[in-house]
């Protein structure tokens, strides 16, 4: 089969596309037929070599967490050609392939009506926004919420997501993206360049929730924009944000907060039920050819997406 393999660590040409045996279903899991995959900053990351201690050194190595297809090999609850979708959890990732191998808890039947790519764009960044936020932020009806990089492939579905739950949003984002925000269902738009993120207020603040998104502010630097417990939450590791969420609950009744997210069935069927009820929906930056890899991920790497960039795979 086709598949994306990379044998040493650095810039997107070192990812290449060739031929590799099928994967092995070994009992526990299933063996998918992979349609589209959608690429994250994580899939950079990792092929930079920015987390050689977790992804090792070990090589070629594969690329992908994010995907949609059909069922070759499954079970009584995914029969074969059943549509699914989901995300790799292990660091091995594999999802940028002709086939996978995946585990029971990282896939779910795949949302009704949507096409393969618009199911693969949905997953890690989706799932980030929902746990970041409900599961971190404790958000819910009423809560106030400031999503700052909002219109990336986490913030278009964090908009989303928040509206759901029934909270009022303001986002940041470029004043060229205030307009997609607003679109997403964000009750204000904010231009980030114009925001004192150290001035202590924000127009709708104070916020139960700020979500970072983008990764470039820090607990200390908006503190004075939460609520008397509000929570801070961040989408990047950091060791400043792992420090912060160890001793924030000692000091104040504000937090600090990483999100980890985590591939859970359960998650991916409330993601597809919020499609299903018209509440939630992908936005895709830009679709490539397998492969194409390396110019998809330099247009991730570009930092300018609007939304996901999805691979076509099968």
């Amino acid at each position: 089969m086709r598949a994306v393999r990379y044998d040493r660590y650095g810039a997107a040409g070192v990812a290449k596309v060739v031929d590799v045996p099928d994967p092995v279903r070994d009992g526990t899991g299933y063996l998918v037929r992979v349609r589209a995959a959608a690429l994250n900053p994580k899939d950079v990351l990792v092929r930079k070599g920015k987390f050689p201690v977790i992804a090792g050194l070990r090589f070629p190595k594969a690329m992908g967490y994010d995907w949609a297809g059909e069922i070759v090999a499954g079970d009584a609850s995914f029969p074969e050609g059943t549509r699914v979708f989901g995300m790799i959890q292990s660091w091995s990732a594999g999802a940028f392939a002709e086939r996978a191998y995946v585990r029971p808890e990282e896939c779910a039947r795949a949302p009704e009506g949507l096409s393969f790519e618009e199911c693969a764009a949905l997953p890690l960044a989706s799932l980030t926004a929902l746990q970041a936020l409900r599961d971190e932020g404790h958000v819910g009806r009423g809560s106030r919420v400031l999503l700052h990089g909002a219109s990336g492939g986490v913030g278009v579905f964090a908009i989303q997501i928040a509206k759901a739950l029934g909270a009022t949003v303001t986002t940041t984002s470029s004043e060229k993206n205030r307009e997609l925000c607003a679109s997403l269902g964000a009750d204000r738009t904010l231009d980030y360049t114009a925001v004192d993120f150290r001035g202590g207020t924000v127009e709708g603040g104070p916020f139960d929730a700020f979500v970072d998104v983008f990764g470039n502010q820090s607990f200390a630097r908006v503190r004075g924009l939460l609520g008397p417990e509000g929570t801070y939450v961040t989408t990047v590791p950091s060791p400043r944000i792992v420090l912060d969420t160890l001793l924030t609950p000692l000091a104040t009744r504000r937090r600090a907060r990483l999100v980890v997210v985590r591939s859970r069935r359960a998650d991916l069927e409330t993601i597809a039920k919020l499609v299903d009820e018209k509440k939630l929906h992908a936005v895709i930056d830009a679709r490539f050819p397998l492969a194409e890899i390396r110019e998809a991920s330099l247009r991730v790497e570009s930092k300018r997406a609007r939304g996901k960039v999805v691979l076509t795979v099968g």
